[in-house]
């Protein structure tokens, strides 16, 4: 079921018993051989197609385009929303389907910029929410969900999808071959491993964290080895995102509604 597509007593009574399905996704550079809407196309289809192969589960939103992209703005073509504002943004967007009667949300995301303010958000809805409305929120993000596909498994060759890499460049190979210019695509310089911080996604992260500008951690915007990219990998890439995502909402969906447990 189509959120844009329908009324809004429609969408109102169907939020009450389908899994309103949100997409986040993002306008960002993705180096010289990926478009800006990288993030915003791939998670789009994958959400596109779950809907398809559930469309009576389903209230599947229009994709919120754009995304938190601060540290990517050194390099242009970039909109982003400050991650403050953008943990605001998902607030009031997930309170309007609440206060609608939606009772299961996912946030689907597809840029890895998004995931901490999302779930900042998630806290805040949690506090203002659970008490009077009792909604269940989740985000998933699609690489995260499908595992092991996106972390090394056989056909690919890097073993992890980190930014207009291998992976993204294989889906978007698949999905938009337009919107790929592999005579540009070349691997970035990177700063040298220090054994701690997955500066490359083929350094094992180990608990530590340190954020950094794109600029400061790669010569021209991408990282991995996007030259592995092909349209083959793209494909069996996409099928395990729709496969898992389409598992995770069928259980979704069926998970009983929160209660109070304290008195």
């Amino acid at each position: 079921m189509l959120f844009f597509a329908s009324t809004y007593s429609d969408n109102n009574r169907y939020s009450k018993d389908h899994v309103v399905l949100l997409p986040l996704g993002a306008i960002e550079q993705h180096g010289p051989h990926l478009s800006v809407s990288t993030d915003t196309d791939i998670v789009t289809k994958i959400a596109q197609k779950a809907e398809a192969v559930l469309p009576d589960k389903i209230l599947l939103c229009p994709t919120l385009p754009f995304g938190s992209s601060d540290h990517h703005l050194y390099f242009g073509g970039t909109l982003s929303i400050a991650p403050d504002l953008y943990t605001k943004v998902i607030i009031d967007l997930v309170q309007s389907l609440v206060l609608s009667g939606a009772k299961r949300i996912v946030l689907l995301n597809g840029h890895g910029g998004n995931i901490t303010p999302v779930k900042q958000a998630l806290a805040i809805l949690s506090k203002r929410f659970d008490e009077s409305h009792q909604p269940t929120i989740a985000l998933a993000t699609y690489w995260e969900l499908a595992g092991k596909a996106f972390a090394g498994d056989v056909p690919m060759e890097s073993p992890a999808l980190s930014h207009a890499c291998e992976y993204e460049t294989s889906l978007m190979l698949h999905l938009y071959p337009e919107k790929v210019w592999m005579d540009r695509a070349e691997r970035a310089k990177r700063p040298a491993s220090n054994g701690y911080i997955p500066w490359e996604d083929d350094e094992a992260y180990r608990g530590v964290t340190v954020f950094k500008q794109t600029a400061f951690i790669s010569s021209n915007g991408s990282s991995g080895e996007p030259r592995l990219g092909t349209a083959e990998k793209g494909k069996h890439l996409f099928e395990q995102a729709v496969n898992n995502l389409v598992n995770f909402l069928s259980s979704f969906s069926t998970w009983p509604l929160s209660d109070k447990l304290a008195e």
